[in-house]
């Protein structure tokens, strides 16, 4: 089995903020020398292969997709000790799909970074237009956007941030570069049309850095977008996650679920992508999966 990409060590330095409301002279100075020594730390250092035995392939795991009648892959890592579960691991680590709604975690981080997004609490007004989910159909703050993944109020805040401070972010981050650099043709639309992609891999690499502080993000923007993801809170856990629902070139339904689940103190990061027809029920299926998967392997039972 050929190594598995470490995103447990994909290294990404932190600085300080370069394109907000503060420090915007010093940002037009900085930005071609950092784009460029971005680029350089990435490509050199971002990836380190890890051994096949810190990997467990776990295809007892196949019965949850194929009951939900979906192709898919699930991959957890263990962060005490560096020990990977993974179904699939072709698919976690070599192929890449349109990230979907899970890229509001970085488009939140961006916006509270440049200001776009003042806080959680921030309104951005209903433009009137009613769409097909009626929580959307209403002014919505960042956290209650999160909460139900309203697409509108994300897309408004990508044109607020816009195309070239957006894509600096991007490099800046390495997101979405396992193959070739990703490139925003349309802002409102790149994480949704298929013209960015990323990996199961890359996402459970950057929500493991996100909770250890470890992106190029002030500290209050890693922490309120750590506290919008998480979703169940217990005496047992505490489950983290941001959902993606998309389709592919060929028609096909696309599903993400990425985040963390802590258990007395131990967080546990995961990713699931997942793949069926078109008409999939993709919110219902994808919970499914990962709520299975997770039982079956001990956790939610604040016992690991």
């Amino acid at each position: 089995m050929s190594a598995l990409i470490n995103s447990s060590s994909l290294y990404i330095p932190a600085y300080s903020n370069p394109t907000g409301s503060r420090g915007s002279v010093l940002a037009l100075r900085k930005f071609f020398w950092m784009k460029n020594w971005f680029v350089l730390i990435f490509f050199t250092i971002a990836f380190a292969g890890c051994s096949p035995n810190n990997v467990t392939v776990d295809d007892s795991l196949k019965k949850f997709f194929d009951d939900n009648h979906v192709n898919g892959t699930f991959g957890i890592y263990n962060n005490a000790s560096g020990q990977f579960t993974i179904y699939n691991v072709s698919r976690f680590k070599d192929s890449a799909y349109l990230p979907a709604s899970t890229f509001k975690i970085v488009n939140s981080l961006i916006g509270l970074e440049t200001g776009k997004i003042r806080d959680e609490k921030m309104v951005i007004k209903w433009d009137g237009v009613k769409r097909n989910i009626p929580e959307w159909n209403q002014d919505l703050t960042m956290a209650e956007a999160f909460k139900v993944s309203a697409v509108p109020y994300y897309q408004e805040v990508a044109r607020r941030i816009g195309k070239d401070t957006m894509q600096f972010w991007l490099d800046s981050l390495g997101y979405g570069s396992r193959y070739k650099k990703a490139v925003i043709i349309k802002i409102d639309t790149f994480w949704l049309d298929n013209s960015v992609k990323i990996t199961a891999d890359e996402e459970l690499g950057l929500v493991k850095k996100l909770y250890f502080d470890q992106l190029p993000f002030q500290k209050r923007s890693m922490r309120l977008v750590k506290e919008v993801m998480v979703m169940e809170k217990n005496s047992n856990y505490t489950l983290a996650y941001k959902t993606g629902w998309g389709f592919r070139e060929n028609g096909n339904a696309l599903g993400w679920v990425v985040g963390w689940v802590e258990e007395n103190k131990h967080p546990y990061f995961f990713a699931l992508n997942l793949e069926g027809a078109h008409d999939t029920t993709m919110p219902v299926v994808r919970m499914n999966i990962l709520k299975g998967i997770l039982k079956q392997l001990g956790y939610l039972q604040g016992k690991m």
